[in-house]
């Protein structure tokens, strides 16, 4: 778990500004202007004509693709869900059948039908009902309505913990796409600082050991101004990743990070880096923020502490953690993942725009 803080700086830039997601909503018929935020799991939704939608493509879909987003939008403002609740049923709908209506299913379902691949279990309504876009997605909003917390949740969790896919991160590279059909389809303008913004799902979180330069030869500098190989390089790129940066130039560096020149160092000064540039922690693990450890806890490293990434958070309160240099040597700097309870860590450092506020 050891982290070296006197790592060289390979490039200069502009300190990163920090992200701020605002979307105003403009919500048709009514013709008033109200605020919201597509990462807030509160606040208004949105209502969209389903005949008058664009004639161009929208992150690649079009057509019949767009006025089904448009219904499952609508199914969701009839049951009082947020944009963001909204937005998680579109990332579903394409996640399951690219925002078409399907009259097949695939071989784990071959029963399934419709927009969101619903069984034909009886939990789902008659297969007019799965067939139809607006009454499918009314019962996938209703069945994630009955999740508890699912407001609190990442949205490719919220989805998952709806539709039992095999793979509990399906849903992940759909959520931008969603995010860009739900802010042009309901006139959302986003405003991001920082560039173009997911808001809150981390680009890779989820697909293992992505690491450009996981065979590089250890100690040596990385391309990010750590050291290769080490717990705070892994975290480093995760961030990159989330930022939309994930070539060189990259916006998140060791010696760029924080506003007042310090380098970001060793897992030791990490939430220091983050206080520094005000950027939220908390007590919460949500998938994408970085694990962050004091030295000694949780089996951290005495001198240096140690940080991974929420790769997921199960059912019980407990997350999977990713991140390398977690090991004993001689797998020390590898990657790994483990399963950690809620409670060990001694922070979690958010990025703005996948910050949900802690409950009081």
């Amino acid at each position: 778990m050891q982290s070296r803080s006197n790592a060289p700086v390979l490039a200069a830039g502009a300190v990163l500004a920090p992200i701020g997601l605002v979307l105003s909503i403009i919500l048709f018929g009514g013709g008033s202007q109200a605020a919201a935020d597509v990462c807030s799991p509160t606040g208004p939704g949105v209502s969209v004509d389903a005949n008058q939608l664009p004639k161009v493509a929208i992150a690649g879909y079009e057509g019949e693709q767009l006025k089904n987003a448009a219904l499952v939008i609508n199914a969701g403002k009839s049951l009082g869900l947020s944009v963001r609740g909204q937005t998680i049923g579109v990332m579903t709908a394409m996640g399951e059948s690219g925002l078409r209506v399907l009259d097949h299913g695939d071989g784990p379902g071959p029963d399934s039908r419709g927009l969101f691949q619903q069984r034909d279990n009886g939990f789902w309504g008659t297969y007019r009902d799965r067939m139809n876009p607006s009454d499918s997605a009314t019962n996938f909003f209703k069945a994630l309505q009955n999740i508890k917390g699912w407001e609190q949740l990442d949205p490719a969790t919220a989805a998952h913990r709806v539709q039992r896919n095999a793979d509990p991160f399906h849903y992940q590279t759909y959520w931008p796409a969603a995010v860009e059909v739900v802010a042009a389809l309901g006139d959302v303008k986003v405003t991001d600082a920082g560039g173009t913004s997911s808001c809150g799902i981390p680009g890779e979180s989820g697909k293992g050991d992505d690491l450009p330069w996981r065979t590089a030869q250890i100690y040596a500098a990385s391309p990010l101004g750590m050291f290769n190989r080490e717990c705070v390089d892994f975290a480093l790129w995760r961030i990159n990743q989330q930022l939309g940066s994930t070539t060189a130039p990259y916006k998140a560096l060791n010696g760029t990070f924080r506003p007042d020149g310090a380098l970001l160092g060793s897992a030791l000064t990490w939430k220091d880096g983050w206080d520094a540039k005000g950027w939220p922690t908390g007590t919460t693990p949500r998938v994408g923020a970085v694990v962050w450890y004091s030295p000694g806890a949780g089996g951290a490293d005495g001198t240096y502490g140690h940080v991974g990434i929420v790769k997921a958070v199960n059912g019980d309160g407990s997350f999977l953690e990713e991140g390398y240099n977690g090991n004993p040597a001689p797998n020390d700097h590898t990657y790994y993942t483990r399963t950690v309870q809620n409670g060990t860590p001694s922070a979690f450092l958010y990025l703005p725009g996948s910050y949900i506020p802690e409950e009081p």
